[in-house]
């Protein structure tokens, strides 16, 4: 079963950019990617896969405690009360040097370090 609602995936599509959000022993650390990289290597319902150009604090905060989350939001996504809808995924974060996912983004974006590997446990609309 898919993790991500059409709705979801709309705003994925539409989004410019997201923001990812870790626990750290000093509180949350927020990170961010334009979402066309996450959309360029083909988001599966249950796992995404997003460049990690750096992300160092993130993976330090992922080592101690693997639950990430995701907000993509756009204006191009109309919800009940209007236009302006976003998407909040929970999951499992885990930066991957080597294997196939690390390769799969390497090859699609030169330079890059490593992929920052989602696999979603949860996805609800928010705004």
């Amino acid at each position: 079963m898919s993790k991500l609602s059409n709705l979801c995936k709309e705003v994925i599509e539409k989004s410019e950019w997201l923001a990812i959000a870790t626990a750290g022993p000093d509180g949350p650390h927020l990170a961010a990617c334009w979402s066309q990289s996450v959309r360029a290597l083909d988001y599966q319902d249950d796992v995404l896969r997003i460049p990690a150009w750096s992300y160092f604090r993130t993976e330090e905060n992922l080592k101690r405690n693997p639950r990430i989350e995701l907000l993509f939001a756009s204006r191009q996504v109309a919800r009940p009360q209007g236009q302006g809808q976003g998407c909040r995924i929970v999951g499992r974060g885990e930066i991957q040097t080597v294997g196939p996912n690390a390769e799969a983004v390497k090859a699609r974006f030169p330079g890059t370090r490593a992929a920052l590997v989602v696999t979603i446990t949860s996805a609800e609309t928010k705004l």
